[in-house]
């Protein structure tokens, strides 16, 4: 653990990537904003909140906890401006470190695609929609579009192929293959005795037969199978489809393509920078786009539904983890529930355990619901999941624990209240709820941490594997693979903290301690895995930082609303009006960090992409460019080296596709020449053409 935290940030870009360096900058802001808010609110806040007897004459049950919270403040007390200028030092403070950290962020970007060596995706771009032609194939169409239009950058370009049926093929056949590798091996060690196996379901029932011949017929069958489909691939125009990598001589040419209008119709010729090669998600490439939209509506509607539903069950449970309900259901326990052990474990930690079994299944169901989006990239899966969860944690666990009801209640309440009482209906319920908070930060955060630690649940089931599936050394690597840090369950973990912390820092700021604690071990800890565990699986260069700012923001805008509403229950009618200027300033601080920050993770400048080409022409003047990026962009079944026929296919794929000469005289206006075409003409021959009677 030293040795992780004493690793300086260029090493550990450099050790594990950009995207995991700014992944732990996340850690590290929460721990930037709570530790000074902590401060103030503990000498300025506490004493105000302490030094009351409102909750002592007022008749009602409350804690320790209760009393340091906004909730000891009588009604209409001029206290209340305590609150309200803490509120707004408390947003200045985090919009502070959110623009240091938003431009600290834009330049360590900027500089790693400056510094970095020759990527694939620098000079690549994914070109969709390309449109029909009777004429032409999409390869030739692509060429011919691309020599007109971008004559002095372009190189080659990769047509896609729908090969998610090969793929499937391929799979099965290093499935196949895997079976017979451990009964040869198994044979190889015992020759006395040949091995056999059941043909029936999961080899439980049927003829048994010799298993090293079965198999060898199987993984023979397959063989077939692939060459025939690879095959139709290959020779189907139908199995190209209308989209296509496209590589450019410079990373000038490449941004200038990306980032503009390719043609008249502005949804035809569609451009956007290509993903580094394992970033593709190769499956969604074979989506129709004009389908695209409609997947997208059908999966937000799905979500709308999950979100909703899945509080039903959440908000059971949450009714029956309490005593009066537990000895009204089971009578018997009474007297085993009234043991103050197990009276402040049901209290204390059961709704927050209950709550964490029922996420465990989300972050499943969310990435199913983000691959049928048809997202290209794992990348772009992993934050559109996030941001979902995002959503889902915030409805179902932060307003879901706060808000008693069904989810169809509070739906309706929710449709049949005025706007401005939503706020009051939330903010009231705020400061009672600090108890279950605290216990949720220790049960999900606290112990969250320890857990990945001691990486107790991946060792269970490596040996659960090892026990059960595990046949060959090759299945042993795989079960031991601690696979990447999770982004998408990550990442909105830390966003509901954040969440926690900005609403509570002025309601109930004894909260605040709990979060610091879980930032700071979550950084120690996360920066050891990243460094000695964790396997990077692709590099966005942190293109995922524009999502950690706006849920921050939104996080803010929301703490000043349910402490406005909080405050107009209170009858502080003086200092609720000054409230309402906070969200305004939040939101134009928001626009001003996305119009002057956000264009760095989104567009690629031409200035940097100049000076990048120019430095690397100096230094590489024999740089081979085509041949690096020859096969960066070829489907990866098509690079399996399993197949029997692997070495002939890697030779037929490595080649360039033969497109057929073009008999099209509007194509003829090619600037140069195209070695796939005969009859394309040079820029002087199209002027004589032209002029031509």
């Amino acid at each position: 653990m030293p040795a992780a935290l004493q690793m300086p940030e260029p090493e550990l870009i450099d050790h594990a990537g950009l995207d995991s360096a700014v992944y732990l900058r996340i850690y590290l802001l929460g721990l930037k904003i709570f530790v000074p808010i902590a401060i103030i609110a503990f000498t300025i806040m506490v004493p105000v909140n302490w030094t009351n007897n409102t909750l002592e004459h007022s008749g009602l049950t409350y804690s320790g906890i209760d009393k340091l919270s906004i909730s000891n403040i009588p009604t209409a007390s001029h206290r209340f401006w305590t609150h309200l200028v803490m509120a707004y030092a408390f947003t200045f403070w985090t919009c502070y470190m959110l623009k240091r950290e938003y431009e600290i962020v834009a330049a360590m970007r900027l500089y790693f695609l400056a510094s970095e060596q020759q990527r694939p995706d620098q000079f690549t771009v994914l070109v969709r929609n390309v449109p029909p032609d009777r004429d032409e194939s999409v390869s030739e169409f692509v060429e011919h579009f691309f020599l007109v239009n971008h004559p002095d950058h372009y190189l080659s370009h990769q047509v896609v192929y729908n090969a998610n049926k090969l793929s499937e093929l391929v799979n099965e056949k290093n499935k196949i293959q895997n079976w017979l590798d451990f009964y040869q091996n198994k044979y190889a060690r015992n020759p006395s005795r040949r091995p056999s196996v059941k043909t029936g379901f999961l080899g439980l029932w049927g003829n048994s037969v010799d298993a090293i011949d079965f198999y060898t017929c199987k993984v023979e069958r397959l063989s077939r199978d692939i060459s025939a489909e690879r095959e139709k691939v290959t020779n189907n125009s139908k199995s190209i489809l209308p989209a296509a990598f496209v590589s450019f001589k410079t990373r000038w040419g490449a941004a200038v393509c990306a980032q503009t209008q390719q043609s008249r119709n502005p949804t035809m010729w569609l451009t956007e920078w290509a993903p580094e090669p394992r970033d593709v998600y190769w499956e969604n490439l074979a989506i129709p786009f004009v389908f695209l939209a409609i997947r997208r509506l059908i999966a937000a509607v799905s979500f709308f539904f999950l979100t909703f539903f899945f509080m039903i069950p959440i908000a059971i449970v949450q009714s029956l983890a309490n005593i009066e309900s537990i000895e009204k259901a089971l009578p018997f326990l009474k007297h085993i529930i009234e043991l103050k052990f197990i009276k402040s474990l049901i209290q204390g930690f059961l709704p927050g355990i209950a709550l964490k079994i029922f996420l465990l299944f989300l972050p499943t169901i969310l990435m199913i619901m983000s691959k049928f989006e048809g997202f290209i990239s794992l990348s772009a899966l992993e934050r559109r999941s996030a941001s979902r969860y995002y959503f889902f944690q915030f409805i179902n666990v932060f307003l879901g624990s706060i808000i008693t009801g069904t989810a169809f209640q509070q739906l309706n309440s929710f449709i049949h209240q005025s706007t401005n009482q939503i706020p009051k209906t939330i903010g009231v319920s705020i400061p009672m709820k600090a108890t279950f908070f605290i216990t949720y930060i220790m049960v999900d955060g606290w112990a969250g941490v320890a857990a990945e630690i001691l990486r107790l649940k991946p060792l269970i089931i490596y040996h659960l594997k090892n026990f059960f599936l595990v046949k060959t050394e090759k299945d042993r690597e795989e079960a031991m693979d601690p696979g990447t840090i999770g982004f998408n369950t990550g990442e909105p973990q830390i966003q509901l903290y954040f969440l926690l912390g900005l609403v509570y820092a002025v309601v109930t700021p004894i909260l605040l301690p709990f979060i610091i604690v879980f930032f700071g071990l979550a950084y120690v800890v996360y920066r050891h895995q990243i460094i000695n565990v964790y396997n990077q699986e692709y590099e966005s260069a942190a293109a995922f930082w524009p999502d950690v700012h706006v849920r921050i923001i939104a996080a803010l805008i929301v703490s000043q609303l349910l402490l406005m509403g909080l405050l107009s229950t209170k009858e502080a009618a003086q200092s609720t009006p000054l409230l309402i200027t906070l969200p305004v300033l939040t939101i134009w601080f928001h626009r001003f960090c996305k119009g002057r920050y956000e264009p760095a993770f989104i567009r690629y400048p031409l200035q940097e992409a100049m000076m990048k080409d120019t430095l690397e022409r100096t230094r590489e003047v024999n740089l081979n460019l085509k041949g690096f990026l020859q096969n960066a962009y070829i489907h990866p079944v098509f690079k399996s080296a399993d197949d029997s026929d692997s070495d002939i296919a890697m030779e037929e794929w490595e080649q360039e596709p033969a497109l057929i000469a073009t008999k099209r005289s509007s194509k003829r206006a090619t600037p140069m020449p195209s070695k796939h075409s005969r009859s394309s003409l040079s820029l002087p021959e199209v002027n004589n053409e032209c002029s031509k009677p």
